[in-house]
């Protein structure tokens, strides 16, 4: 069969321009949701201290206001909550390290031992971060050990429907992820805890002086309206 050099001339343009279209789509997508980040509309960040959350409620709630375009901030991710035993939560993760590429082990699996990664990983695997729109959302995402400045002087908020008090039967048992890391390989518990009991001293030592300066302004009022 004779193939005509124009057809094949032909053929080739019509490849390569339906992939630059292609391409100029994903631009489109990209910068369109980049504005749609740094609108002002969702310029406030919200801060959730994850204390007392179970892991895979707090991921799922995350990951929904995440791809609403919202920028989430999660503090003290080493106070997060799986259900079941620690026994049972340590075989789980045994067979997840054995979980590696085939062909070359250094490709992955990404065992990552830190409670911040961990929770990223978990908020990952409920996004479709393979497309534009995941991608974006998953820039939206911090996540940190104890908690940094300048959110512990940020209002933080909880999420009712995933807390284990509320969720979560009180006979159950449970185990805390922070716990759970170290046993696995995380090496930084002890530190996070060194600094959030400064950073809770400190937090006390100004609540003390604030509330001691709102009493004397309102005697101050008093003897002036008086």
């Amino acid at each position: 069969m004779l193939i005509n050099e124009n057809d094949i001339n032909v053929n080739q343009t019509i490849v390569k321009s339906s992939s630059y279209l292609i391409m100029l789509k994903i631009t489109n997508i990209l910068k369109i949701g980049y504005n749609y980040k740094n609108s002002s509309s969702n310029s406030q960040t919200v801060v959730v201290d994850a204390k007392g959350h179970l892991l895979g409620r707090l991921a799922s709630k995350v990951a929904k206001e995440l791809l609403c375009g919202q920028k989430v901030v999660v503090v003290r991710c080493e106070e997060l909550v799986i259900s079941g035993p620690l026994y049972r939560n340590k075989l789980k993760w045994a067979s997840f390290l054995n979980l590696t590429c085939n062909t070359n082990h250094a490709r992955g699996q990404r065992h990552n031992r830190s409670p911040s990664k961990i929770f990223w990983r978990a908020v990952r695997g409920m996004l479709p971060h393979r497309t534009p729109r995941g991608m974006l959302a998953l820039h939206r995402l911090k996540m940190f050990e104890g908690c940094p400045a300048p959110y512990d002087r940020v209002k933080k908020m909880v999420v009712p429907e995933a807390l284990r008090v509320v969720k979560m039967n009180p006979c159950r048992k449970f185990t805390v992820l922070g716990q759970l890391a170290q046993q696995v390989g995380w090496k930084y518990r002890d530190v996070v805890a060194k600094l959030e009991v400064t950073r809770k001293q400190k937090a006390a030592s100004h609540y003390r002086k604030a509330a001691l300066l709102r009493l004397y302004q309102s005697q101050a009022l008093k003897k002036v309206n008086a």
